[in-house]
Formats: structure tokens, sequence, C-alpha cells
């Protein structure tokens, strides 16, 4: 019994030995599954941190990636040093669009995980990829990055920079016809002041200011820049190059030598220093500016709209006519590489280059010669020329007066000088030949082809001679077309020849208002000119329709509602050289030299030809209004235009806008032209013999009469 007891105490010892055995294996389990789980859940967090942190990077969150990192415990770079450091080098290679992939976790030892990646991201020398691997710390339940230099680069060292070199590309050239420079590289002078120099600075600051057309607050304000030193040349302002052969040349003699002294006063100024520098200028001026166009320094905002299509501060863009509308063709791409600086100076190596690609070159249609002899006989007028080649559709000139020195923008226009140009009452600034006039009687030619291929017009047809004034019946109530010649057959050619307004008001009221709107919406009325540059859209009227008898039979003979653009003008006249198909106008050169047919079969080859009788006539008969152009070494036709711009059919005082279009006749000459001038305000002039008799002018030297 006694044995049998003590075998029964033996037994539960046994027992709760093994009891106790299970319950410390399964606390000792439990141990370590927790301790897996927490493995897991810490491999987990680092892979989530990295991403974070690799976010915080393309949002410029420099504190934020601060604040994940272990630095602030450890003390291995402060705050202030690891923002400054991340946020010069990714700033200054433009960094974008950065992505990881490929991420793998290593085994949790002692507290740390390493996370091995691959990362990719956009710079302004191209992409950049590269291996790396980070580091995260376990911190209680937060995760810490152990931050180092090769964070940002796998090489990059502590006692590295990072160096963004740029290599800027040429802006391509824009030539005319002939390679003559309308817009290139020239030089320019830098005015500069070294501020430990100066004596009595602010003395000597009002003395610079006066002399270059500006306030002495605006020069201090960049004399106080924060990288301005003692010593440092500080460029204030950009004026022009004096030329010695521009101080020999009569018409330019007097403004060099003024620009010689006033430069020769600024370098007496102690602390003032002059020094050559390459700039963009335009060798015709004001010529060609309202077509050429100027460029500036790009703003905050063009940095913005632009962004990733290579512009960086000091980049120029183009801000009006062609260098505007080829910037992208000019502008080209600027070399940059970006490289590891070791202490000593020296590249330890290249993350990323980029060659750079010069701006190509454009060639325009124009003539610069043409252009400048139509500005200089048009200078002192409010006005506009445009000069086709009438075969080919080449647009030779684009003269818009008066005008403004488009090199003002790049040397940097003063207050004055932009004020100036903005409160001229000729508003030099604007683009007139982009514009729609009133066409007056250039517009005849256009209202008689339509009533041919309409088949109401007769061109031998007598309409009657009505004096010098008329109106159809009595509900026109005291409104008359007026005319100023009568006593002939009134047949098509002499209503040319005479300009009479009265047969063409009777030949409009023939044709309908529905049939010469359709006819005018079919040749480019309320349309945009097929043309490089964007021109105001011809009208008829300032509805979508003709309202009255009077606005159409004004209309006939180019007024009532009629405006028009003068290069769309100049194009409906090619279509009495080119068998009634008019051409599209262009300014590209290129290596294609077909012409391109814009509106075919706009009149018929019949009406082409009656026409034709007429605006010859217009220029070679002695009556005719445009006879002071007549030469006898070249073949001329065309149509005089003299608008007359009224508040009301009282108005006495209205203005007139003279108007001649004319063009060689012969098709092998050896340089056909088209001529379309248009003066405003020639009242008291001679109204359209004034815009003839500049022509005849102009005409004399391309013809080479």
């Amino acid at each position: 019994m006694k044995r049998q007891k003590r075998g029964m105490r033996k037994g539960k010892r046994r027992a709760g030995l093994v009891i106790l055995l299970l319950l410390l294996l399964a606390a000792a389990g439990a141990a370590v599954w927790t301790l897996q789980g927490s493995r897991i859940r810490f491999r987990v967090q680092a892979e989530e941190c990295l991403r974070e942190y690799m976010a915080h990077i393309e949002k410029q969150e420099y504190k934020e990636m601060y604040d994940m990192t272990e630095a602030a415990d450890s003390g291995s770079i402060s705050r202030g040093d690891f923002i400054e450091r991340n946020s010069r080098i990714y700033e200054g290679m433009e960094t974008d669009k950065i992505k990881i992939s490929n991420v793998k976790v290593g085994k949790v030892k002692h507290g740390e995980v390493s996370v091995s990646y691959d990362m990719s991201f956009d710079t302004v020398a191209g992409a950049v990829t590269f291996a790396n691997t980070a580091v995260f710390v376990k911190d209680g339940d937060a995760c810490r990055l152990r931050w180092n230099h090769d964070l940002i680069y796998p090489s990059l060292r502590s006692t590295d920079k990072v160096q963004v070199s740029v290599d800027d590309a040429d802006r391509g050239k824009i030539l005319d016809r002939n390679g003559r420079m309308l817009a290139g590289e020239g030089t320019a002078v830098s005015v500069g002041i070294v501020p430990g120099k100066l004596e009595d600075r602010e003395k000597s600051l009002e003395q610079i200011a006066e002399l270059l057309g500006t306030d002495a607050e605006t020069i201090e304000n960049k004399l106080s820049a924060a990288w301005v030193q003692d010593d440092s040349f500080v460029p204030v302002s950009t004026i022009p190059k004096v030329q010695q052969r521009a101080l020999m040349e009569g018409e330019t003699a007097g403004e060099a030598f003024k620009e010689q002294e006033r430069q020769k006063e600024l370098l007496n100024i102690p602390g003032v220093m002059l020094s050559d520098i390459t700039v963009r200028t335009y060798p015709l001026a004001e010529a060609a500016a309202h077509l050429v166009g100027y460029v500036q320094e790009v703003t905050a905002e063009d940095l913005e709209e632009h962004a990733g299509e290579g512009y960086s501060a000091g980049s120029v863009i183009g801000r009006s006519g062609m260098e505007s509308l080829y910037e992208k063709e000019l502008k080209g791409q600027d070399g940059c590489e970006i490289t590891i600086v070791d202490e000593n100076g020296e590249i330890a190596e290249t993350i990323a280059s980029v060659e750079k690609e010069d701006g190509q070159d454009i060639t325009l249609t124009i003539d610069a010669s043409l252009q400048e002899q139509l500005y200089e006989q048009f200078r002192e007028d409010p006005g506009c020329s445009v000069a086709m080649n009438p075969y080919t559709g080449e647009v030779l000139a684009l003269v818009s007066t008066p005008s403004y020195d488009n090199n003002d923008f790049i040397s940097g226009m003063s207050e004055e000088q932009w004020t100036g140009l903005n409160e001229d009452e000729s508003r030099p600034l604007y683009n007139r030949f982009r514009q729609v006039w009133c066409p007056g009687s250039s517009f005849k030619p256009v209202t008689a082809a339509i009533g041919l291929d309409t088949g109401v017009l007769d061109a031998g047809e007598d309409f009657g001679n009505e004096g010098l004034s008329w109106q159809k019946d009595e509900s026109w109530g005291a409104y008359e077309v007026t005319t100023l010649h009568s006593g002939y057959p009134a047949n098509l050619k002499n209503a040319l020849i005479y300009s009479d307004n009265i047969y063409f008001a009777k030949l409009a009221l023939r044709i309908g208002a529905d049939r010469l709107t359709e006819n005018l919406d079919r040749l480019g009325f309320g349309k945009q000119l097929p043309f490089e540059i964007l021109m105001a859209k011809s009208q008829y009227s300032n509805t979508d329709a003709i309202e009255n008898e009077i606005q159409l039979a004004d209309s006939g003979y180019g007024q009532g509602q009629i405006l028009m653009n003068p290069l769309h003008l100049a194009a409906l006249y090619t279509a009495f050289l080119n068998d009634g198909n008019v051409l599209a106008p262009r300014l590209s050169l290129g290596e294609k030299s077909q012409a391109d047919i814009w509106l075919p079969q706009a009149f018929s080859e019949e009406a082409v030809d009656q026409i034709m009788e007429g605006l010859s006539g217009v220029v070679n008969h002695p009556d005719g209004t445009g006879y002071a152009a007549h030469s006898v070494s070249a073949a001329l036709a065309g149509k005089t235009g003299t608008a007359e711009l009224k508040d009301s059919k009282d108005d006495t005082d209205g203005t007139e806008i003279g108007w001649f279009s004319v063009f060689t006749t012969e098709k092998n000459l050896e340089k056909p032209i088209l001529l379309v001038s248009m003066v405003e305000n020639v009242k008291g002039l001679g109204g359209s013999g004034y815009v003839v008799q500049k022509d005849k002018e102009v005409l004399d030297v391309y013809l080479g009469r």
C-alpha cells in the first residue's frame, strides 16, 4: 500500500514536470513567434519609410526628410546642414520624376535592416539611374533612416560637391532670302560698377543714373544683392557698342558720336567699368522690328509655363515676331554636365551629361533691302506695306510704321523710353500689317470679279453717266454715293481707271447682298489667312450679314463695313497673274520653290483678262489714278484706293486712308513684285496719290531703274 502511494506521488511529480516543461516550451515559442512578428513588421515598416522618404525629395520637403533620420540623435549632421546639402544638390540638378524599383529588404540584425533598391530620376542633364542601399534602425515603434551622403548618390562623400555646368547653346540666326542677318549675335557694352571703388556713392549713383536714363534707387538695389562684395563687378545696364564705321557715316555719325561721349563720361566716374559682351542684335532695327520681334530674359512665370523645356534663370525667350514664332527652332538645347567634385576641385565622377545642340538658323523669304526701302519711305507715316512675289507667294517685305528699335529691349529699355513708346500718339508698338483696314477702291477689282463670274456684269456695258453723285431712289433719303470723275462711257475698264464709286455701287446692288457675302466667304473673309503670322480676319460686316442697300452699295467700292488685312488683299491680287488662282503667302524660304494655291479658280480666267485691262490702265493711262507710278522700263498694273472714315453721314472732318496695290505684269521678269501699301490720315496729303509716289520711289530702286 505504501509502495503504491509512493508510486502515485512520483507519477504526479513527473506529470507536473511535464506540464511545466510544456508551459516553458509554449512560452519560449510565443516569445520566438513575437520576436519573429516584430521583425516582419520592422521589415515592412522599413520599405514604407524608404518610399515615404523618396516621395519627400520630389516635393522638396527637406525638413520632413530630416525628421525621418536618426541624425538628430546621432549628431551626424545638423538640420540646417542637412536641408542645405539636400536642397542644393536636388534642386541644382532639377531632380524630377523620382522612381524606386527592385526593392529588397534584408534580414533584421541587431535592430537594423538594410534595404537595397534601384533609383532613377530626371535631371537637367538627362536621366540618372543607380543601385543603392539604405539602412533603417528600429527606434521603439518607429523606424529611423541612418542617413549618409552616399544616400544622395552612392559614391558621394561628405567632402564632395555636386557641380552642375551649363554649356549655353547658340541661338539660331534669322536670315533674309539672301543670307543677310535679321537677328543674330552681336556686341554690346556692359556697364558695371565695382562698389568698393565708388567715391561719394550717393553722388556717383546719381551721375550714373542720369547717363543711363534710369534712377539711382534701381542701381542701388542691384548693388545691394546678397552676392555683391566690394570688389565685385556688378552689371547695371547694357548699352550700344560704338562701331568705328558709324562715326564716319553721315546718317549715323551724330548719334554714334553722342554715344561715344556718353561712354567717356561714364568711364570718368571712379568705380564704373565698361566691357564688351555678346548679345542678340537686330541690324535692321526699326525697319523690321514688328516682323523680327525681340527676345528677353525669362521670368518666373516663363519658367513655370515652360517647365521641362530646358529654360533656366538667365535664358532668353522670344517675345514677339519671328523670335517668338520660331522660338523652338531658334532656341536650341543647352549642354549640361553634372559631376562630383572632390575637395581638391578635381572631377571624381560624371553623374549625367548631355551635349548642347545649337539652335537652327531660320531663313525667311524677306528681302532685307526692300524691307529697308519701304521703311525709309514711310517711316513717319502711320501705315504698313506688304510685298510679295506674285508667282510664288513668297512674302518679300512686311513693314509697319512708325516703328521702334527692337535692340532697345536687349540693352535694357529705361522706364522713360518705355513710357514714351506707350504714350506716343503714333503708336510705334502697334503692328499695323496684322490688322484690318477699310480698303476703299483697292477692293473694286474683287467686286468686279464677283460680278463677272456670277453673270450679272458685262464688262463692256455702259452703266450710264450719273455725274459726281447718285442715289438709287428717294428711299435713301439724303444719302448719295459720290465719285471724283465723270463724262466717259461707264464700262468696267473706265470704272477701274477713273475709280468710279457710282459704277461699283450699282454693281454691288446687282450682285445682291446674299450673293456678294457668299462669294466673299469663298474668298477667305471671316477665315484665318494661311500664313505663319496670325493675321486679323477680313470682314464684310460688323454682323454676319450686309444689312441694307446703302451698306451693300458702299461695300461695292470697299467701304461700308468692309475691312481687309493688307496681306489678304495682296493674296487676292495674285489671282490676276495666276489664271484666277489665289496663292497662299509664305514667309519661310526653306527649299521649296513651288507656289501653294490657297483658293483655286477664285476668279475665272475670262474675268481676270477683263479686269487686267482696267488695272493696267490705272497705271499706264494718263488719266489713271496710279499713273504717277508709270514706268517705261517695267510693265505695271494696279489699283489705288482712298477710304473715307466718318463718324456719321454728315461728318465733313473724317480721315482718309490711302492705298496703292501695284504689281509687275511680266512673268519672266528677274524680280517680279506685288506691293500693297496703306497710309492712315492722307487727307490733305493728296489721298492715294501720296502713297503712289512713295511706292514709285521704292519700285524704281527695287527694279533697278
